[in-house]
């Protein structure tokens, strides 16, 4: 034994050469070759870069337009008009409601459903040419103080502009009625006040999404899917056990993030605490289920990640989270509509910030309980029975 060990100990290196090259070489052929195979990680190279660039492109501006606009018009007159007309030609507000009173006015900007509401007051003409000065009042939802600031700012240049033509032959000398601009809800301009209550939906979106969409293929990585298949339980009571002790992970951070916002940056809560928890419930319930319907449909951990990445980038983006969602254009809201954190973001800062109440956020309530339905069908019907 010893001389045959002393025999190999002195045999030279007969490693082949390059033999490094090539074995690095086998291992990047076969990495091109596994990716290849995974057609999600796949799209993800391509997905990412193509979505990022068409959302910044065209579908993200800091500087919204068209944004909707309420008007109260209390008298029909050629000067009323065309103060509406030098509105909309600022491409700032687009009128799509014409109100009868006060309360319907307050309504929609509670609501969210216009995010400045104008009002022309009756003999608003006659007291003009008399030179009363009479008002104009211009109310703004400035819970994005971003959306409604560069219109505020506005106004006086084009009702200036819009009474040159109407009453004087040339430029007016002074305004001679007054504009009293309401920035209503934020009326300092706060940006921790529109931030803080967002960050709420935010950071519930992004985990409740990878907390589950790793549920299923977790187990199947363990091993422990074929235990749990071979139980008598259904789809259904899966997705419930998988998704209910979640619901209080994310009630919990809900709860923190509010509790700071309120202690130390000072936003203020001034509708109900049992709704804001109630629809916050419904909110953290839809994001669940929208990740454990990615968690049946991938079958990797890695692959469950990359699809709740693909669904959280335009939630950030389409949101009204970072960027006015008013200033979108036409098909990127439609987009927008779809998504959770859409309508979770108008209720949260409505209720915090408005005191809006269940009635004034309906649309949006429906919306997510429609959004977490079809999400529910869509895991239920995908949940795999086997592990072929």
């Amino acid at each position: 034994m010893s001389i045959v060990r002393a025999v190999d100990e002195n045999q030279p290196d007969r490693e082949p050469r390059f033999g490094f090259w090539r074995r690095a070489y086998a291992m990047v052929v076969k990495e091109f070759i596994q990716l290849r195979r995974d057609r999600v990680s796949f799209g993800m190279i391509v997905m990412i870069p193509v979505m990022q660039l068409l959302l910044f492109g065209f579908a993200i501006n800091t500087t919204p337009r068209h944004m909707p606009t309420a008007v109260l018009l209390q008298e029909e007159s050629d000067l009323a008009r065309s103060v509406l007309k030098a509105l909309e030609n600022t491409a700032y507000f687009r009128f799509t409601r014409e109100v009868h009173d006060v309360e319907e006015f307050d309504d929609l900007l509670m609501s969210g459903k216009v995010l400045f509401g104008v009002e022309i007051p009756r003999g608003f003409e006659r007291a003009v040419r008399r030179g009363e000065r009479p008002a104009l009042l211009v109310a703004a939802d400035a819970t994005d103080p971003v959306a409604a600031g560069a219109a505020l700012g506005s106004l006086g240049t084009l009702v200036q502009t819009a009474l040159a033509h109407d009453l004087f032959a040339g430029d007016p000398p002074a305004l001679p009625f007054e504009i009293r601009a309401h920035a209503r809800y934020n009326p300092a301009a706060s940006s921790r006040l529109n931030i803080v209550p967002g960050l709420v939906g935010t950071i519930l979106t992004m985990t409740m999404l990878i907390f589950t969409a790793l549920s299923v293929t977790r187990e199947v990585e363990r091993g422990t899917m074929e235990s749990l298949l071979s139980m008598p339980i259904r789809p259904v009571e899966v997705m419930f056990g998988k998704i209910i002790p979640y619901v209080l992970v994310g009630f919990i951070q809900a709860f923190l993030i509010l509790s700071i916002g309120v202690l130390m940056f000072g936003v203020p809560v001034l509708g109900s605490l049992v709704m804001l928890a109630l629809l916050s419930t419904l909110f953290i319930t839809t994001n669940l289920s929208i990740g454990y319907t990615f968690s049946t449909l991938a079958q990797n951990q890695l692959q469950a990640m990359q699809l709740s990445i693909m669904f959280f980038l335009p939630s950030i983006l389409l949101s009204g989270f970072m960027f006015p969602f008013s200033g979108m254009p036409v098909w990127a809201q439609y987009i927008g509509e779809g998504l959770p954190l859409t309508h979770y973001l108008r209720i949260v800062r409505a209720i915090m910030l408005k005191g809006a109440t269940l009635q004034n956020l309906e649309y949006d309530a429906i919306a997510l309980a429609a959004l977490m339905m079809l999400a529910m069908t869509i895991a239920v019907t995908r949940f795999r029975r086997t592990l072929d």
